[in-house]
């Protein structure tokens, strides 16, 4: 029902534009949303767990330390056996260039020393000879034995039994007879007939490497779906910690699969639609002028937005806490500009949109939603800069108060406290005073008014009222006299009075171009005594018209503008229009030209200004001040304008508008109070 009301005061066009707002908002969060939440996994060792119970979302295996792992796989290194290929025609070709080359025989010594030596060196290659440079490698890294491969088979041997060509040529002077002989020999270059025969098998020794550290198991068992892992306020020790640090980087695995990523920006999207879908209903139902109103929902939807991208970029940073996101300035603007329930509706669904993006959203939510509704509370009208300051001192303290509260559920000493929590809330704090500036940012771009600026403009010293005040005082007179009427309404009804005070004061601006030729600036001389009826009609609309100019040369905001063009809607100049009429009543005559530019008032304030306008005026003429004539004035006024369909466009209700009436007959019964006659003196 609601929805066919709006589509029927939007045109189609309109209503599909509003919706592509809202979808635009939800598809943007959801794009700007970090792929991965688990960098807000904080959990210290020996340190309570500061959040609510964690349970196992799923299955997923409890992985050692890097450095259980890196223990674990060296000393499976220790049983690490390298390949190396024996080589059985090295041995060959050097003892038959040795004998080769000695043929015949040794210099200073007998022919049998050649078989002797050959001998020796059979039996050193048939232990096995390696490079020096890899052996000492072999003894540096703990490596005690090695597979020699023969053929088909691989038999494992200690290091220390086979040699390195450094080991092996020493070794051919462990026979007496060649050690007796050693300086000879020592000039037969022995050394150059010891080469290695046992070759590293780089490819076999690799692969059983990998096997071996393979071997070593990553996990240490498996934590089941829905297990608890750890409650609020448990220490956390050496298991539980790897079980968490488990679980994130299950999440950092699970968020580079597209199978996994696919559903999980699925639900994202899904949640995000619920409660922007909800929001916007809120809107429709609650709050349809929010709605209509483009400005409205620009500022709304971009407020959302932009927090959302905020909390984005620290959840999958390094930056800094989303503690320190000023979230408590969204209900401020809000409440400012609009109204409280608004405020608090648009601060729980930023933040629960906010909160799906942090691993431990709970405490967040609490202490945002506390926050924000001190921000509202304390902010109830902004008229001075002090309000701003002095509201951010009690939101932070709000925040670090409900924080305090979680901590002292979770410890057991005020030691344990982490501090940076504190920090960043008071930074918070410290940026909520930058929405006095940005209140002016926040004006330009959507188009809204703050009490502030209301205030400012009321300052009678500004360029426009000094000069109302100084051409045309009983104009001025009139507009501040209107002000206090119409203000004393708005704050009997509940619509915004210092928005009507303001608007009154420059709702007559335009009679500063021609002051004279109104009656409350008149002093006995009166213009239109010589000007026909249509163009007296036509001096007093122009100040309508003018005023307007003024109020755009002035740059006025358009809805300090939109009193201007309402104040009298469409109405008629009723005495030249009457005197025309009566005068010729034979004749033709153009409405229009007695008629004002309008729009009628769509606003309480508008239909406000233009009830305590026309009785404020006409009152001036009354013959005396009774109260019988004040009440008969003001329900004569007031019934007109009901009956000739001014406030057909506006949202007053007949309650506010007995209200009215009540308040301008009180109150012009105090303005023109009976005075009593002072006696005189006796001579």
């Amino acid at each position: 029902m609601a929805l066919q009301q709006i589509k029927g005061e939007l045109t189609w066009r309109d209503f599909i534009l509003r919706i592509a707002i809202v979808i635009a908002t939800a598809a943007l969060i959801v794009w700007i949303m970090p792929n991965s939440n688990s960098n807000n996994f904080h959990a210290e060792l020996g340190k309570p767990w500061r959040y609510g119970e964690l349970t196992a979302p799923f299955d997923f295996p409890i992985y050692k330390s890097e450095e259980t792992i890196s223990k674990e796989r060296d000393s499976l290194l220790r049983t690490y056996e390298p390949y190396y290929d024996y080589r059985e025609e090295t041995e060959a070709e050097q003892i038959k260039r040795f004998a080769s080359d000695f043929s015949n025989g040794i210099p200073g010594l007998g022919q049998e020393y050649v078989r002797i030596i050959a001998e020796q060196m059979n039996a050193i290659y048939q232990n096995g000879i390696i490079s020096s440079p890899e052996y000492a490698d072999l003894s540096t890294d703990t490596t005690n034995s090695i597979l020699i491969v023969k053929g088909k088979s691989a038999i494992s041997t200690q290091v220390k039994n086979v040699y390195s060509t450094k080991t092996a040529y020493e070794m051919l002077y462990k026979e007496k007879s060649l050690a007796d002989n050693r300086q000879a020999l020592q000039k037969c270059n022995l050394n150059e007939y010891i080469k290695p025969n046992l070759i590293y098998d780089e490819m076999r020794s690799e692969s059983s490497l990998n096997e071996l550290l393979n071997s070593v198991p990553l996990a240490m068992g498996v934590a089941q779906k829905g297990q608890k892992i750890i409650g609020r306020g448990d220490i956390v020790d050496d298991y539980s910690y790897r079980v968490i640090m488990s679980l994130k980087q299950e999440n950092d695995r699970r968020n580079q699969d597209s199978t996994q990523m696919g559903m999980k920006i699925t639900g994202n999207t899904l949640y995000m639609l619920i409660l922007i879908s909800f929001f916007t209903i809120y809107l429709i139902l609650f709050r349809k002028d929010f709605f209509e109103k483009l400005r409205s929902m620009a500022m709304l939807y971009t407020l959302i937005l932009f927090f959302a991208l905020m909390t984005s970029v620290l959840a999958s940073s390094n930056i800094g806490h989303v503690f320190i996101l000023p979230y408590a300035m969204v209900p401020i603007f809000i409440r400012i500009f609009m109204d409280s329930r608004t405020a608090y509706i648009t601060h729980v669904t930023m933040i629960l949109i906010c909160a799906i993006m942090l691993q431990h959203p709970f405490s967040f939510i609490v202490i945002e939603i506390m926050a924000g509704m001190a921000a509202i509370y304390t902010l109830r009208e902004l008229s001075t800069r002090s309000q701003i300051f002095k509201s951010a001192i009690i939101i932070t303290l709000v925040a670090m108060l409900t924080n305090l509260a979680f901590d002292l559920t979770s410890i057991s000493m005020l030691s344990e406290i982490n501090i940076s929590y504190y920090q960043y809330l008071l930074l918070s704090g410290l940026l909520l005073l930058f929405a006095y500036p940005l209140l002016y940012l926040m004006e330009k771009t959507f188009g809204f008014i703050s009490d502030i600026t209301l205030i400012e403009l009321s300052n009678t010293n500004n360029e426009l009222l000094r000069k109302m005040s100084e051409v045309a005082p009983g104009t001025f007179q009139h507009s501040i006299q209107v002000g206090n009427l119409a203000a004393e309404i708005a704050n009997k009804i509940g619509a915004k009075s210092q928005l009507v005070r303001t608007g009154a004061l420059y709702h007559d601006i335009g009679k500063t171009l021609n002051p004279i030729y109104f009656t409350e600036n008149q002093s006995g001389v009166n213009p239109h005594e010589h000007l026909s009826y249509i163009d007296s009609a036509q001096t007093i609309i122009s100040h309508v018209t003018e005023g307007l100019k003024l109020a755009e040369k002035h740059n006025l905001p358009t809805v300090i503008k939109d009193f201007i063009s309402t104040h009298h809607g469409l109405g008629k100049t009723k005495y030249f229009y009457v005197k025309q009429k009566n005068e010729n009543p034979d004749a033709f005559i153009d409405d229009l030209m007695f008629t004002y530019p309008g729009p009628n008032p769509f606003t309480r304030e508008q239909a406000i200004l233009m009830m305590a306008d026309a009785v404020e005026a006409s009152s001036r003429s009354l013959p005396d001040y009774t109260e019988k004539s004040i009440r008969d004035l003001v329900n004569k006024i007031i019934d007109g304008q009901l009956a000739d369909g001014y406030f057909r466009e506006c949202p007053i209700t007949f309650r506010d508008i007995a209200y009215a009436k009540t308040v301008l007959i009180e109150k012009l019964k105090t303005i023109y109070h009976t005075r009593v006659s002072y006696p005189k003196e006796k001579s």
